[in-house]
């Protein structure tokens, strides 16, 4: 949890002045890489997509390509997932498609592609993924739901055969998904970690290189997140510690051993990173990871710059990219996103369809900003008003609760909560309580779970 301190000594807080914000920027809170499209959402929920549209992935209503981000959806989406389709999740637990349907994988009842946002299920949907072709998803009563193609078992129905209607796999405590190209991850409420579908590469970590339809336990607890990449899987322990699996020709399991073009594969767990790893994300055949400090490291194939390294080298051990302020990451084809802690949006890598989204078609192999965070955003603005008084402005993301803290001294400081807000449509804060005057203390805004 972050601390945010004002500058300076208050002796009473009146309401938040509010009209500075309005209308500002929005900052970028989420980001998903397709295979070569990309989208994101901001603060105010509104859904932005760039890049290849060759099958409607974009849902603009055309086929066109863009290398600008183009709004779609102008509010109340909370999550996205990509390959070559796109999803996402509206406030009211809504699920929505759009894109590449060859497989079934929008689950909408056809195989017909589709250029604009389609319904697929009408409430309680709470987490989403994107496969190659096929589609998971988690519902609110943690039952697991899988459609699209399933030529490998990636379904973990018991069968090879693909459908184009939602169908329940799991019935309960399902609380996160990952998809990779052909294989499929889950945790449960208990920390288990399970697996299913292709695992030529090893990439379901049973100890074995044998495909399977029906979901497999691999880790019995502790497990905290997950990510799969085309042939490769990631996942975090209760410590911190990063684990991968899988495929390793381009050293994307970051564990020092032979790469291309020889390649090292494993089909067990090993621990990459021993602990302060809060955030993963994979690439096609490359993995990114945030720390607790908030640095980007990344290792892998890097031929296009997808690891924003300046180089074009691969690399089989992990290396720090960004030293501090990242809060999500995104790993597409062979290129890469990251939000930094201002809200700024940040790319590189292969850029051939315009996914990165900087008005161009041209690859880069360092991190370039794609959308410029907010003024003030993360930042508490102080205004004098006159009469000792004084305004506190705050712009978080919208929809996060945030405490309103006051302690009579910072020496010892004893931080004891006045009010809890949440943020409200462009992350503007209002807090309206007022303390006592005759008080000198000192006041704190943190976010709150």
């Amino acid at each position: 949890m972050k601390t945010r301190r004002s500058p300076i000594q208050i002796w009473l807080l009146c309401a938040v002045i509010t009209q500075a914000f309005t209308g500002a920027a929005q900052p970028v809170i989420k980001v998903a890489a397709g295979n070569l499209h990309t989208l994101f959402l901001k603060s105010d929920g509104s859904l932005w997509v760039m890049g290849d549209n060759m099958y409607g992935q974009l849902g603009d209503g055309t086929y066109n390509t863009t290398n600008l981000p183009g709004q779609i959806v102008a509010s109340n989406v909370v999550a996205v997932a990509g390959a070559n389709h796109s999803l996402f999740l509206k406030t009211d637990g809504s699920l929505w498609a759009m894109g590449y349907n060859q497989f079934g994988q929008l689950g909408n009842g056809t195989y017909n592609n589709t250029n604009l946002p389609g319904q697929i299920v009408a409430s309680n949907v709470i987490a989403v993924a994107a496969g190659a072709n096929t589609t998971l998803f988690i519902q609110r009563d943690g039952s697991l739901w899988a459609m699209g193609e399933n030529s490998y078992g990636q379904l973990g129905d018991g069968t090879y055969n693909q459908t184009n209607l939602p169908e329940r796999i799991a019935a309960s405590n399902v609380v996160a998904i990952a998809a990779g190209a052909y294989h499929s991850l889950f945790i449960k409420s208990d920390g288990s970690l399970w697996a299913m579908g292709f695992n030529l590469y090893g990439q379901l970590g049973d100890g074995t290189y044998n495909n399977t339809n029906l979901p497999e336990q691999i880790v019995a607890s502790n497990v905290t997140a997950i990510a799969a990449g085309a042939y490769h899987s990631l996942f975090i322990k209760s410590d911190g510690s990063l684990w991968a699996m899988g495929s390793d020709f381009f050293g994307q399991l970051g564990d020092g051993s032979d790469i291309y073009p020889f390649g090292s594969d494993t089909n067990l767990p090993e621990e990459i990173v021993t602990g302060n790893v809060t955030t993963i994300a994979a690439g096609d055949q490359h993995s990114l990871f945030i720390k607790k400090d908030g640095s980007l490291w990344g290792m892998g194939f890097n031929q296009a710059g997808q690891l924003g390294d300046g180089t074009y080298n691969n690399t089989n051990l992990p290396e720090q990219i960004i030293a501090d302020n990242v809060i999500a990451i995104a790993g597409g084809g062979s290129f890469s996103f990251f939000v930094q802690s201002d809200g700024s949006l940040w790319a590189t890598g292969n850029n051939s369809d315009g996914q990165l989204g900087d008005g161009t078609d041209n690859s880069t192999n360092r991190p370039e900003q794609i959308v410029a965070g907010p003024p003030g955003y993360n930042q508490i603005i102080v205004q004098l008003l006159g009469g000792g008084k004084v305004g506190l402005s705050y712009v978080g993301m919208a929809g996060t609760n945030y405490v309103l803290d006051r302690s009579f001294s910072l020496s010892a400081a004893n931080w004891v909560p006045q009010a809890t807000n949440p943020a409200g449509t462009g992350g503007i804060l209002i807090f309206t309580n007022t303390p006592d005057t005759t008080t000198n203390s000192f006041w704190r805004i943190r976010s709150a779970p």
